[in-house]
């Protein structure tokens, strides 16, 4: 039987408890919440708020995330590299307000924040589309939402970036061919899947170490990189070169080539709805799921600006011949020029390293929301999928979902045997998904549901939560669009061109088609699990 979603209510406002003696009141609560939006507890919760964090924070893998994407910023310069540092709320050259910055940041990180906090539900972005959207849009909306969502989810860029490292041992003599490329990245991915799995119960550590390791890599590039350019060439690149001087090495006009540099910050800093698809294993998840987004995002704030600033300061002035790098990746060039070839290994090792667990937080977060959606019987199979397992090395996992995630991922992942454009499809994939999905119950609130919202313990206030969801909507407009437009030019050649417009329109007109041939009839929203009353039985550690 489908259910109205229901707004969560205050902690303990009308349900009934069965607490365990052995019980922790945290974990009451949220078992309680959780059955206010119609749902029992079935995962268990381990995850306390800082390893909340460290699954956003690892799944941005900032100083990895900054070298995937600098092929997008760096055309424009070291002022388009600086793009990374205004998504993140820091000032940026004389060309950026740190006060516009700041609006458009920090409102679609609160606007996620309040919602996460008020329903704080593994299905998250869907849950929230249906609970808003008018009556006559909520079950094609969310069961949109739900697919972009989960697809866009799926995406990992490890590959090339351990392929890259290879590449720099032999001195660029060699460059990986596409099968060896895809066979990189099956094996990477079922190895992600063998750690969820299999390692489940210190998954929370895992993630924790992340932290670390992340804030390490930062510290140690910091350091060395401009150490490394002043010892074996000329002093470091002056402030003004780097916060002021412009490039463009595209064939579009100056100022659009600088806009499009926005597209390395919108790759980089996302993955804020990570935090939201854990949920149900968070404890204290009214507060530790906002805290998680909110500190993610500042956290990668001051990160990425140190980062990005040292990296301008230190690269060789030679942008064309960085981005043309025999290695095949700008920041393996950066690292050899600096450190030569063997700290460049070093460092490459401990990148790709990060963006091996970057992709395990990925794999994490993605089987959760697909796991939540199949729970509502949205996906194919979904009685077989929302099965969560009761093996004694798995218990309280969704270990068929983790499954299904791996075997899309390597499905998708075909797509890198084509052409360079058609593996750059994983990239619009991933980019234009989430932000469509990202978008959608902030606008659905904004349009039809405001008057529905009910705040959590993390709410941003009266005045200020309707006008920051507004600034947030028109921030994921412009990214969707600027994701769909050619990076070198107006007149791309077929390998050059942005085939994000097809693979995305092919994804959401494929799932709005699903739904009116078929889904409408068995999807009906957010399912109700729970039984009579509240299931309010503890899943202990044994």
């Amino acid at each position: 039987m489908a259910q109205e979603t229901k707004p969560p209510l205050p902690l303990g406002d009308g349900m009934p408890t069965e607490t365990g003696e052995n019980e922790a009141p945290a974990e009451a609560g949220d078992m309680e919440l959780l059955a206010t939006l119609g749902y029992k507890q079935e995962l268990r919760r381990h995850y306390s708020t800082i390893q909340i964090f460290a699954v956003a924070f690892s799944i941005m893998g900032l100083l990895p995330s900054i070298a995937s994407s600098l092929s997008f910023s760096m055309p424009a310069g070291p002022v388009g590299m600086g793009m990374h540092s205004f998504e993140n709320q820091c000032f940026v050259a004389k060309l950026l307000q740190d006060g516009l910055s700041r609006a458009v940041s920090f409102s679609f990180d609160a606007t996620q924040a309040d919602m996460a906090s008020a329903m704080p539900t593994a299905g998250g972005l869907y849950f929230w589309t249906h609970y808003y959207s008018a009556e006559r849009w909520k079950n094609p909306l969310s069961f949109l939402v739900g697919y972009s969502n989960t697809l866009g989810l799926i995406g990992d860029g490890f590959a090339n970036m351990l392929l890259s490292m290879i590449s720099l041992a032999r001195n660029g003599d060699w460059t990986a061919t596409r099968p060896i490329i895809y066979g990189t990245y099956v094996a990477t991915v079922f190895a992600h899947a063998f750690i969820a799995i299999f390692f489940g119960r210190v998954m929370p550590k895992i993630q924790s170490a992340c932290i670390f390791l992340n804030i390490a890599l930062v510290v140690a590039t910091v350091i060395a990189l401009p150490i490394g350019k002043a010892r074996n060439h000329p002093p470091v690149n002056s402030g003004e070169y780097v916060f002021g001087h412009v490039e463009n090495h595209t064939s579009w006009p100056t100022g659009w080539a600088f806009i499009m540099a926005w597209l390395s910050p919108i790759w980089t800093i996302g993955a804020f709805d990570s935090c939201v698809h854990m949920s149900e294993e968070a404890t204290h998840a009214a507060r530790a799921v906002p805290l998680g987004i909110m500190c993610s995002a500042g956290m990668c704030g001051i990160l990425g600006f140190v980062s990005v600033a040292v990296i301008a300061a230190s690269m060789d002035r030679n942008i064309e011949g960085i981005l043309g790098s025999k290695f095949g990746q700008p920041m393996a060039q950066i690292y050899y020029d600096a450190l030569g070839k063997q700290g460049a290994l070093g460092f490459m090792a401990v990148v790709a390293t990060v963006q091996f667990f970057m992709g395990l937080s990925i794999v994490l977060a993605a089987s959760r929301q697909s796991w939540a959606f199949s729970r509502d019987g949205a996906l194919p199979f979904s009685s077989y999928f929302r099965k969560v397992s009761q093996h004694p090395l798995m218990r309280f996992q969704p270990v068929r979902m983790v499954c299904g995630v791996i075997v899309v991922a390597a499905i998708i992942g075909l797509l890198a045997l084509i052409d360079d454009a058609a593996a750059n499809a994983l990239f619009s994939l991933t980019v234009a998904g989430n932000d469509l999905a990202w978008l959608t119950p902030i606008l659905a609130r904004v349009v039809w549901g405001n008057d529905r919202f009910v705040p959590g313990e993390f709410y941003t206030g009266k005045h200020l939560s309707k006008p920051v969801a507004c600034v947030a909507v028109i921030y994921m407009v412009f990214a969707i669009v600027l994701s769909m437009i050619p990076t070198v030019g107006p007149n791309p050649s077929p390998q050059d061109m942005n085939y994000t417009v097809v693979i995305n329109g092919s994804l959401w007109g494929g799932a709005l088609l699903y739904y009116a041939l078929h889904a409408r009839k068995t999807f009906k929203g957010p399912q109700t699990t729970v039984t009579s009353g509240v299931e309010m039985k503890t899943i202990d550690e044994s």
